[in-house]
């Protein structure tokens, strides 16, 4: 049994060291929770809604940065997923997650979908998210619009990913009465279609005028809700089997890989 943990926090654009220290509180208050797994929301280091690319690059990072070593210190035992604005080596922006446990960086990924006006300031990753075998589960690691593509988590679930973790900023959008926000019914439908969990951890607040889901939700390898931080800042805590991935099928004639017909598509 896994238990994860996602912080919905509530960043603001720009300010490094405030953000650094937000995320860092959440991640300690996870761990003291007895999380795992702990997922921090997109650009969680800078903020969102930035101007243009230039005030992007004054809140950039590189995946090395010293600053991350607030994160490592707060993990102790668990794995941390959190999004970052990174500046890499060929100068480029990138909208950007890192992973890290106590001993150090595991992996950064670079988002490969880039939402709206992201495309104004980003460089879309050119490689597959990440699977990573942690103490705690395989991890795959997306940022945000990725979930929306079936062709990127199904390749991180035949890769065998018992968790997709991603940070995200989810703007608000209209809903009708009662419903869950769009983007957990796709994180749902993708946990039940791969048989994997899925941890969304968006964020809270509003930012230079834009109003946040604030959807944060860790859903079940069945695809069931498990658990959701609600209207906020707050901590959604599960605990998830994962060993429950390994087995794809739902009745003795289906199997949820065996069953697609890629001699069709």
């Amino acid at each position: 049994m896994s238990r994860i943990a996602c912080a919905q926090i509530a960043p603001s654009v720009g300010e490094l060291d405030a953000n650094l220290e937000l995320s860092t509180a959440a991640v300690a208050a996870a761990v003291s929770a007895g999380a795992d797994i702990v997922v921090l929301p997109e650009l969680a280091t800078s903020g969102y809604m930035f101007a243009d690319a230039e005030e992007a690059r004054s809140a950039a990072l590189r995946p090395d940065a010293a600053a991350f070593d607030a994160w490592r210190s707060a993990a102790g035992d668990a794995v941390v997923i959190g999004g970052f604005c990174e500046l890499g080596e060929d100068g480029l922006l990138y909208n950007s997650a890192l992973v890290v446990e106590r001993d150090g960086v595991i992996a950064s990924y670079r988002k490969t979908h880039l939402w709206d006006r992201e495309k104004l300031i980003f460089t879309p990753g050119d490689a597959l998210p990440p699977v990573l075998s942690t103490r705690h589960g395989v991890i795959a690691v997306m940022v945000c619009y990725d979930l929306e593509f079936a062709e990127l988590t199904r390749r991180a679930a035949l890769d065998g990913a018992e968790v997709i973790a991603a940070p995200v900023n989810w703007p608000l959008f209209p809903r009708p009465e009662g419903e869950r926000p769009g983007e957990v019914i796709t994180a749902m439908s993708t946990a039940r279609t791969n048989k994997v969990a899925v941890a969304v951890c968006d964020r809270a607040g509003v930012e230079r005028g834009q109003p946040w889901t604030e959807g944060t939700a860790i859903v079940d390898p069945d695809g069931w809700v498990a658990a959701v931080a609600g209207a906020g800042p707050g901590l959604a805590i599960a605990d998830v089997d994962l060993r429950l991935t390994h087995d794809k099928t739902l009745t003795e004639h289906v199997h949820l890989f065996d069953d697609r017909r890629v001699d069709l598509y």
